[in-house]
């Protein structure tokens, strides 16, 4: 015990390491996408190409012939290895193990045959949130929040509580809206979570969604991203573009004859600590409500439904889509997680202890400047 705390000392602040990795992972997918746009070209294709003898060494046959094609021509003209008798063959091969019989008795046991359940495709397909851990201790130095936060991240605000899932439609004849092609998978194991249903989606489209906590009510279904769009593979642009993309796709909002409504969640890219003291937190912690429409009869209608928040996502905005947990990208929850060791204690939500974080940023910034106008007047 005493050990482990005095390694912690020498730790280096949580900041540093989270700020660490969150480069290292951003370097490792800039590095993955260079190396498939050199495979997209083909270059290695060429490496073979050479050029053939030109019209003066053709003429002069008295010159040795010069190799062009690399030794691997040459190949063929090497002697082929024998092969070896039949009886070394036999000594060097080696004679199969016997079984050899179990000393306890008892009853044979069948072997237990082997499992058919097959994973599904999309199981592990989201991209997960790190918690992100703030210190607001006065003694602590780092308080947790990336260094580049008002350059190079981009916030989602307020995200809705629900379950995350994964939108999917298929590909299939008929009318689109008209025929079931769209089904909503979970975000573990990937199994359907509602029947397939109808929509105006184009085929072999992958959202990733947020199922409202209450969509057997209002039937609303939060695009929180875009992992491809008609075929094309979206995963791999920017953040910043995803979400720029999503929301050319979805104007206002897809209503279908089927009880669901696409509500896109509202992202910013101006992330400077005064904007987030005056629109984004408190956006994160407030409900709205939204129009959806739902079947009260023969035709469906639109109606109000209240929208409650769940807290705060960033992303880095160079980053691409990638599946499973990932430093590059952060969740600020409205109400702190419980744990065990926490369990029957009252916690202060994350949220607002970031925005004291904020709050403290924005202050030694404007020390900084009043500090920097004053040297003049001190020289």
């Amino acid at each position: 015990m005493f050990a482990d705390r005095k390694a912690s000392f020498k730790q280096p602040p949580r900041h540093v390491v989270d700020t660490a990795l969150s480069q290292e992972a951003l370097e490792e997918q800039k590095r993955r996408r260079a190396k498939l746009v050199e495979s997209e070209r083909h270059i290695d294709l060429f490496a073979g190409l050479h050029l053939g003898l030109s019209d003066d060494e053709a003429e002069n046959h008295d010159s040795p012939d010069i190799v062009r094609g690399g030794i691997a021509q040459l190949a063929p003209l090497l002697p082929r290895p024998e092969p070896a008798p039949a009886s070394v063959r036999s000594q060097t091969s080696v004679a199969p193990e016997k079984p050899t019989p179990s000393k306890r008795k008892g009853r044979w046991k069948k072997p237990a045959k082997p499992s058919n359940k097959k994973t599904s495709p999309w199981a592990n397909k989201c991209m997960y949130a790190e918690l992100l851990e703030m210190q607001e201790s006065e003694l602590c130095k780092e308080d947790g929040l990336p260094s580049d936060l008002e350059t190079g991240w981009v916030v989602l605000a307020p995200v809705p509580l629900g379950k995350r899932c994964l939108a999917i439609s298929h590909q299939g004849g008929g009318l689109i809206g008209a025929v079931p092609n769209t089904t909503i998978r979970s975000r573990v194991l990937g199994k359907p979570l509602i029947p397939r249903f109808p929509s105006p989606l184009p085929s072999d489209t992958v959202l990733d969604c947020i199922l409202d906590r209450n969509w057997m009510e209002n039937g609303v279904l939060h695009v929180l991203d875009v992992i491809k769009w008609k075929g094309q593979d979206i995963a791999d642009c920017e953040s910043s573009f995803r979400f720029w993309w999503r929301d050319t796709r979805f104007p206002i909002g897809y209503r279908f004859p089927y009880p669901t409504t696409f509500l896109r969640i509202p992202y910013y890219t101006n992330t400077t600590f005064a904007h987030f003291l005056t629109t984004i937190i408190p956006r994160a912690r407030s409900s709205y409500r939204a129009q959806s429409s739902q079947f009260t009869g023969p035709a469906p209608r639109t109606a109000q439904v209240e929208i409650n928040p769940d807290g705060l996502l960033l992303y880095v905005a160079q980053a691409i889509y990638e599946p499973g947990t990932s430093p590059l990208s952060s969740w600020v929850p409205l109400v702190a997680p419980v744990s065990d060791e926490m369990a029957g204690t009252e916690q202060l939500s994350p949220l607002v202890i970031f925005e004291r974080l904020i709050q403290r940023r924005l202050a030694g910034n404007v020390r900084s400047i009043n500090e920097v106008d004053m040297l003049p007047a001190i020289i």
